[in-house]
């Protein structure tokens, strides 16, 4: 029992990973797309890696076991949730302005 929660765990961790590689390079291929030259090839090539990443990482860890790849499919929208958050906060620009001014 001890083993099969440490799998999960494991699991859980590499889903987090897989995710914030998806997810992060989403948004670094959106940056790097809006000013290049040629945006397809970004955007088309982008996906191909990071979905092609995240589908052998998942199998992998699966090893064929349902539970496990449940495990790795939270951890992978956990991490959406959390690289959402982190991007929205660091990209908010600090309020500059003065709440009372007359």
């Amino acid at each position: 029992m001890t083993t099969d929660i440490f799998t999960w765990l494991l699991a859980l961790l590499v889903g987090l990973l897989l995710g914030g590689f998806f997810f992060a390079g989403l948004w670094w291929t959106i940056q790097k797309g809006l000013t290049a030259k040629h945006p397809a090839l970004w955007f088309f090539g982008s996906i191909l890696v990071r979905t092609a990443v995240v589908l052998a990482g998942i199998y992998l860890i699966s090893d064929g076991k349902w539970e496990r790849m449940l495990a790795c499919l939270v951890g992978f929208v956990l991490a959406r949730f959390l690289v959402m958050r982190y991007r929205r906060f660091k990209d908010v620009p600090p309020n500059t302005s003065k709440i009372n001014e007359p």
